[in-house]
């Protein structure tokens, strides 16, 4: 069973308040996400396509990101799920911005890497191919062909 904090609309987390993943979340609470955009030095972008059995199955995603466990940030939650979904270890994130959606607080962050192209990891029953696009390309996807196309407008003020 995977447990969340409790936040209120305001980011501010709500003490003695636990989520359950899957349960539904009461009005007025919200739960953290964090989200990690991937570019290479050469600006290229990685997408990962979700496995086939998965909500928006076969989509490419333009992020590394999910829910942050009880007690963690959304910082650590970033570098966790960045190393589990795709093997990259950085210490350094950028916070690009904050958005608000139903229950959700979704936090941002971009990422530049040197990280070998080739040694992306596909976790099982998550991911099934990768593939590095230039930016331009990327910022020029439709929002039907990515899960998480809130994150493209971020694309612009980070590829500098």
């Amino acid at each position: 069973m995977e447990l969340w904090d409790a936040y209120d609309r305001f980011g501010h987390q709500i003490p003695g308040v636990t989520l359950v993943r899957d349960a539904p979340i009461p009005a007025g609470y919200f739960h953290l996400v964090s989200d990690v955009l991937v570019q290479h030095e050469d600006g290229t972008v990685l997408l990962m396509q979700r496995h086939p059995a998965k909500v928006f199955g076969g989509y490419w995603e333009a992020t590394a990101g999910g829910s942050a466990l009880q007690g963690e940030d959304a910082r650590s939650c970033a570098l966790r799920e960045l190393q589990e979904e795709t093997g990259i270890l950085v210490e350094e994130l950028e916070h690009v911005g904050t958005e608000i959606r139903q229950n959700t607080i979704y936090e941002e962050f971009f990422c530049r890497t040197d990280w070998k192209k080739g040694r992306i990891y596909l976790r099982e029953g998550e991911t099934v191919a990768y593939r590095w696009v230039p930016a331009e390309e990327f910022r020029d996807m439709h929002p039907s062909e990515l899960v998480t196309y809130r994150i493209q407008k971020y694309i612009e003020g980070v590829n500098r």
